[in-house]
């Protein structure tokens, strides 16, 4: 019962954290509630955006994914990611930033309306940004049921027969939408940027602390890597070895540095962008993210390889049987197994915090449908501020019903249905590239980049089963978001160039001329002259 209490108890506590800040700081207006007037420091937009990057993808997702593929899967996803956003962070969060606080951008689709001069492109762009949204959020519902179930085996045997005492994943993860969309109500982004700090902190040192804990129960992390040598020494490298076929080949490993270019189109990012209080502000996001992408993964991927060849007391960690739609709980399981009921409780909020990321989902979802649709077409004075976030919280509820009954579906892997996620994002960066980059992009270029992404990403999850196939590669070696992300490039580069530039008073609005650079003031001059004395005068 320790760890289901323990649970109960942090998120009892994040409501409390929710609360806070929303009677503290928030002004109770929809500005404040959406965008918290743009007043975020450093600390506060660093933690938040991190916390809202590292979901349930990180930390269940990872471990399950390693357990299978191994030490292949940090290159795949931390390397790229750790340098990608950061850049990202730099060439495309600053930028919109400035522009959003210039022209009064709250959601992204504002800001290509305005740089296209098209009130229509919302229509497009919406369904298709609120589908990859509902998409990613089953994924955090999936990761944060599963780690319920595996960390409270044992605890209720008498009600929940079928898994072993633990609370059924629907019925966990049913309870944590609902406590996020309770402190979202309340507060909107600041109670959301607090509950980020506290579960950011939360589990970048539990999941350290994991990693030590378990490493000590078998034997240290010497002994443990040597079974997994002796076992499955394909997981430990990323080429073949021993006559094994690579599970990722150079170029299927090269194809996914394109995944982590999804940050930059992601709209819950987007809205954290849009609360900094300055351009400096952004600095200890661009340099510390790295950082703190490395010590969440690596002691996630370690767990996971290890856990391919765990033993403990002469007898395996993991169950036999385990099969690849069980990943998503190999993490609880480590726990459950390898650490004693206090400290499993204190790991398993640690765990369940990383998969908390609702919050800015649902926030951003809000955000959108009450600006980009409701306050667009009936103009900003029909609602007060009352009634647009009331309006806000009715969608994001039939968002969330919508999201949860998709994850009572097949089992899916968290990882590999974040990737895809990911991958249709990621299909959208040449058109917020361009638009912030490209003075001769046009309207007629956007529409096209758009279709073009959304078609071939359809097509392409649709081969692969809605997700299910987690080894589908295009042509056999090429991650999907390749052939996306050149469609929706070609596409744009080639519509733009075959239609008529845009009107010149709309290049200036965004790329307005450099200032010309004063020359430097002369110095004074003195002539000398001599007088007839002799005497030299100035």
């Amino acid at each position: 019962m320790i760890p289901l209490v323990m649970i109960l108890g942090y998120l009892l506590l994040l409501l409390w954290i929710g609360r806070l800040g929303h009677v503290t700081t928030s002004r109770h207006t929809a500005a404040d509630y959406y965008v918290a007037e743009r007043s975020m420091g450093p600390f506060l937009l660093i933690m938040s955006i991190f916390g809202t990057t590292m979901t349930a993808f990180a930390l269940t997702g990872s471990t399950g994914e390693s357990w299978q593929h191994g030490i292949g899967v940090y290159g795949l996803m931390a390397s790229w990611s750790g340098i990608i956003h950061s850049a990202c962070f730099f060439l495309i969060g600053i930028k919109l930033w400035h522009l959003g606080k210039k022209y009064g951008y709250n959601t992204q689709i504002q800001f290509f309306r305005d740089r296209f001069q098209s009130p229509t492109f919302g229509l497009l762009l919406f369904p298709i940004l609120v589908s990859l949204v509902t998409w990613y959020i089953v994924t955090n519902i999936l990761g944060a049921g599963a780690t319920i179930e595996s960390l409270t085996r044992g605890s209720l045997p008498g009600l929940f027969p079928d898994t072993n005492g633990g609370i059924p994943h629907h019925l966990g993860a049913a309870v944590v939408c609902l406590v996020v969309l309770i402190y979202v109500f309340g507060g909107g982004v600041r109670s959301t940027a607090w509950v980020n700090v506290a579960q950011t902190s939360v589990f970048m040192l539990l999941g350290v602390l994991a990693l030590v804990v378990i490493a000590v129960k078998l034997g240290g992390p010497a002994a443990a890597s040597q079974r997994v040598l002796e076992n499955r020494p394909d997981l430990l490298v990323r080429g073949a070895i021993d006559g094994r076929a690579a599970h990722f080949s150079h170029l299927h490993f090269l194809t996914y540095a394109f995944v982590p270019l999804s940050v930059a189109m992601f709209p819950h990012l987007f809205q954290h962008w849009m609360t900094a209080k300055s351009a400096k502000t952004f600095r200890p996001t661009v340099m510390l993210h790295p950082v703190f992408i490395m010590l969440v993964w690596a002691p996630c991927i370690m767990l996971g390889i290890w856990a391919s060849s765990a033993v403990y007391n002469g007898q395996s960690v993991l169950p036999p049987n385990l099969t690849e739609s069980d990943q998503n709980k190999v993490l609880g399981m480590m726990v459950v197994k390898l650490t004693n009921p206090w400290l499993a409780g204190v790991l398993a909020v640690g765990i369940l915090a990383a998969t908390l990321s609702l919050d800015s989902q649902f926030l951003c979802l809000a955000t959108m449908f009450v600006h980009d649709i409701v306050l667009h077409y009936t103009g900003k004075k029909r609602f007060n501020d009352q009634q647009q976030i009331m309006l806000g919280r009715i969608f994001v509820v039939g968002v969330v019903l919508v999201a949860y009954t998709l994850s009572l579906g097949a089992p899916r892997s968290v990882f590999n249905l974040g990737v895809w996620c990911f991958s249709g994002f990621s299909s959208l960066f040449p058109l917020v590239f361009a638009a912030l980059y490209w003075r001769r992009v046009t309207k007629a270029g956007a529409y096209a980049s758009v279709l073009a992404a959304a078609t071939v990403w359809l097509v392409l999850f649709w081969h692969a089963g809605w997700g299910r196939d987690g080894e589908y590669l295009f042509l056999g070696w090429m991650m999907p978001v390749v052939p996306t992300f050149f469609a929706s490039a070609l596409a744009l580069v080639g519509v733009s160039l075959l239609t008529s530039p845009p009107p010149a008073e709309v290049v200036e609005r965004f790329f307005p001329p450099a200032k010309p650079k004063l020359a430097p003031a002369a110095a004074p001059h003195f002539e000398a002259s001599v007088n007839p004395s002799g005497a030299v005068a100035g």
